[in-house]
């Protein structure tokens, strides 16, 4: 059974996004149609694509260099954890993460650098997925395809039972709302968007009157749906089961591509993907390199179940994504090969240090700290080096920003100092 949403999507988040995917995708729809006469969708879907991983390609940029510079200062953080394992009081767990975050500070880096791409995508894969499954909902060239036809089944006496009738035998799962002309009008179009390829036959048997006009929508719908011989609109499983009942043992071994090239795309862009600094480490018990490990396993497996079950479109647009990050990946690699990391950090050093010397910090305490070497923390240091560094410590307290995590580390102590009075 084709399930379909009604109209536009209404949620707060991805509604406004699927609309404004809608709006991108009419406009290219219209160029497409004005300059190269060309009505179709599946290009739609490809040319969008290639238009927003162009537009995240900074985003990606700095997420790859994350990845590398990662690589780089991760034994000094595991030098970090190491050296506070057995230490779970809260002052403890404050310290360290004080000297972790003036790791990645050194590097230059952000802890939820590598996240931020996810939480873009996501969201537009799923607004992207609204929008196929219903394209006439959100492009409006491609719902006055069907305008003609729903003037014309409107005319037609008692057409809201022929029309339930319709929905009842091609067992398409639609909510008709026939309250006024707007509702009733998208109610129609929807219905005749999911509708599949023995669906338009039923709907020529119970609108006689309207053959010709039922028979060029078809055939315009067909050819705005069409990828290689298959209806972007329905799924792989609903191809394969449609397939099946007819004997098209061509449009089965289509459908069943469709996932198979999600899935392959999927292997071949993590395969392309820089080495995680978890396990260029060597460290398989660490917790973020068994995430990675099972993530890199899932998500081809993910997509490859999902394709099957959403609109072709979406799978499309699945593949095509998966295709171009791969072409940025063998592009980004050989530029990161060349890379000077050591220039980056030195770099991130001089504004670690203007940004610090804005708050007030005294210029030998910063360089002291951005020379931290974790590789030797663990090794023994003199009375004096000790008493040193305490001294360092006190001062950097005292000065210390107010609301930042060193400040509240003062609050604690100065607390436990009282009550153990």
């Amino acid at each position: 059974m084709a399930e379909i949403v009604l109209t536009q999507y209404s949620g707060k988040i991805v509604g406004p996004i699927a609309r404004l995917i809608g709006y991108i995708m009419n406009s290219l729809y219209m160029f497409l149609n004005d300059v190269f006469n060309v009505q179709n969708i599946a290009v739609c879907i490809i040319l969008f694509t290639i238009i927003i991983y162009f537009l995240m390609m900074p985003l990606t940029y700095k997420q790859q260099k994350f990845s590398k510079l990662t690589q780089v200062m991760q034994p000094e953080i595991n030098a970090i954890r190491e050296k506070y394992k057995d230490k779970k009081d809260q002052v403890s767990m404050q310290k360290m993460n004080e000297e972790t975050q003036l790791v990645y500070e050194k590097y230059g880096v952000s802890p939820m650098g590598s996240c931020v791409q996810m939480l873009i995508n996501f969201p537009i894969f799923i607004a992207m997925y609204q929008v196929i499954r219903n394209v006439p909902a959100y492009v409006d060239s491609v719902k006055d395809v069907y305008l003609n036809l729903v003037d014309k089944v409107v005319n037609v006496d008692g057409f809201q039972k022929i029309m339930e009738k319709v929905v009842s035998d091609v067992n398409v799962a639609a909510n008709l709302n026939f309250e006024n002309a707007t509702t009733t009008s998208n109610s129609i179009i929807d219905v005749l968007y999911a509708l599949p390829s023995t669906g338009w036959d039923v709907l020529r048997d119970n609108f006689s009157g309207l053959s010709d006009v039922i028979t060029s929508t078809e055939a315009a719908v067909q050819h705005m749906n069409n990828f290689f011989g298959i209806n972007i609109a329905n799924s792989p499983l609903n191809l394969i089961t449609s397939g099946w009942k007819e004997k098209d043992f061509i449009l089965i071994i289509g459908a069943i591509l469709i996932p198979l090239f999600s899935y392959l795309s999927q292997v071949l862009n993590i395969k392309l993907m820089p080495t995680s600094a978890s396990n260029a480490s060597g460290n398989e018990n660490d917790a973020m390199a068994r995430q990675m490990k099972t993530m890199n396993t899932m998500m081809p497996l993910l997509s490859l179940v999902m394709v099957f079950s959403v609109p072709v479109g979406a799978g499309i647009y699945w593949i095509a994504g998966s295709l171009i990050r791969s072409v940025q990946q063998v592009v980004m690699n050989r530029h990161f090969k060349n890379l000077d990391l050591e220039a980056i950090v030195e770099k991130n050093k001089e504004k670690i240090k203007k940004k610090k010397e804005k708050q007030g910090i005294r210029e030998n305490q910063i360089a002291n700290a951005a020379r931290i070497n974790t590789k030797k923390i663990s090794e023994p240091v003199n009375t004096a080096e000790k008493e040193q560094r305490l001294r360092e410590t006190a001062e950097l307290a005292k000065n210390a920003r107010k609301g930042s995590l060193l400040d509240r580390a003062n609050m604690v102590k100065e607390f436990n100092e009282r009550n153990n009075k």
